[in-house]
C-alpha cells in the first residue's frame, strides 16, 4: 500500500525508514532480533535485502516464538546469499547488540514517531494510516495549490447561449446550458473551463443507472476550487429525465466544482441541487463510463479522464 501511495505522489509523500527497534513496547518483543538481523546482514551488504523481507514477512513472522524467529531469520539469511557462519556470529556478536540498543535511544531521544514514519509535504503525519484516508489527504493537500482565493468574476454575456462540449477518449459530450435559470452556477463552471480546472479530471464516481460525477482534481470526492456558492433553485427544471446537469454539494449552499450528469430520472433530488444544464449528445459515452466509487476508500482502477472541456458561445 506505501508503495502504491509512494508512486502515484513521488512529489507529495516521504516514507521515512529509521533505525528505530521498538526494544522496552509490549507487541514489538522480537523489533531487537529484527534489528539485529538487519544489522548482521548490513556487514554483507545485505541490509536492506534483510529489511525489505522483514517488513514484507511482518504478519508472518511476529506470530513465531523468539526461537522459531531465530531460526527463521537464519533460513532467510541463507535464502539472500549469505555466509551463514557469519551471520550467525555477527548476529550475536555485543557490537551489534549495542548498537541496535543505541539505535533505540537515539530514536527517543529526538522522538521519532516510529517507523517507518510518512512526511506529507514535508510534515510529519501521524493520522489514519489505511490507503483511501492517504490517499484522500494527500490528494486534498495537493490540490490546494490549484484553489483560488475568491470567487470566480462574471464570464457571461446575457446576450448568448453557451455549450460545453466534454471530450472523452471515446467521444465527445454536449451540454445545453441554463444561463437564466441559474446564472451562478453556468458562470462559474464556465470561469473553471477557462482556468482548466477541469483538464484530466477523473469521473471520480460512476454509479450506473443512477449518474456520472465529476469536477474534482483531487479524485476523491472532497475538493472543491476554494470556495463555496449558493444554491439557485429553479421549479421550472427537475430530475425527471437521463441527462441532467446539476451541481453537486455537500449541503445547502455548497456548491464548488463538482458536478453530476443523471443516467435516468432522480426525483428525490428536486429542490437539494442546483440544475444548470442538460446533455445535448453523448448519453452513450457517459454511459459507458467505468463503474467505480472512492467513497469505500479501495485501491480503484483509474476512472475515466475527462480530456478537455471547451465553451461554445452562440
Amino acid at each position: 500500500m506505501l508503495a502504491q501511495l509512494a508512486k502515484e505522489y513521488p512529489q507529495d509523500l516521504r516514507i521515512i525508514y529509521r533505525d528505530f527497534p521498538l526494544l522496552t513496547n509490549p507487541g514489538h518483543e522480537k523489533a531487537g532480533l529484527a534489528a539485529q538481523a538487519s544489522h548482521a546482514a548490513a556487514i554483507q551488504d545485505k541490509f536492506w535485502e534483510m529489511h525489505a523481507l522483514l517488513f514484507a514477512q511482518q504478519d508472518f513472522w511476529s506470530a513465531l516464538e523468539l526461537e522459531e524467529f531465530e531460526r527463521w531469520l537464519i533460513s532467510e539469511a541463507k535464502n539472500l546469499d549469505m555466509d551463514i557462519r557469519q551471520f550467525e556470529e555477527d548476529f550475536h556478536s555485543e557490537a551489534v547488540i549495542e548498537k541496535v540498543e543505541q539505535a533505540f535511544k537515539n530514536g527517543e531521544k529526538i522522538g521519532l514517531p516510529g517507523t517507518p514514519f510518512l512526511l506529507i509535504n514535508g510534515q510529519i503525519y501521524s493520522g489514519p494510516a489505511d490507503y483511501g484516508s492517504l490517499k484522500q489527504i494527500i490528494s486534498i493537500i495537493s490540490l490546494g495549490n490549484r484553489q483560488f482565493t475568491n470567487c470566480p468574476p462574471n464570464v457571461l454575456d446575457a446576450s448568448k447561449e453557451y455549450l460545453g462540449i466534454l471530450k472523452f477518449e471515446k467521444g465527445d459530450v454536449v451540454i445545453q446550458f441554463y444561463p437564466q435559470q441559474a446564472p451562478i452556477a453556468v458562470n462559474n463552471f464556465i470561469f473553471l473551463v477557462q482556468e482548466g480546472w477541469y483538464k484530466g479530471n477523473t469521473f471520480h464516481r460512476v454509479l450506473p443507472e443512477y449518474f456520472a460525477e465529476s469536477g474534482d482534481p483531487s479524485g476523491t470526492g472532497q475538493g472543491n476550487p476554494g470556495y463555496f456558492f449558493k444554491n439557485e433553485i429553479d421549479l421550472s427544471l427537475s430530475f425527471d429525465h437521463p441527462g441532467v446537469v446539476a451541481m453537486k454539494n455537500f449541503g445547502p449552499d455548497t456548491n464548488g466544482s463538482q458536478f453530476f450528469i443523471t443516467y435516468a430520472a432522480v426525483p428525490s433530488y428536486n429542490g437539494k441541487y442546483t440544475i444548470f444544464g442538460q446533455v445535448l449528445s453523448g448519453m452513450d459515452i457517459l454511459e459507458e463510463l467505468s463503474p467505480r466509487d472512492p467513497a469505500f476508500g479501495e485501491i480503484l482502477p483509474p476512472g475515466d479522464l475527462l480530456i478537455n472541456v471547451t465553451i461554445e458561445e452562440r
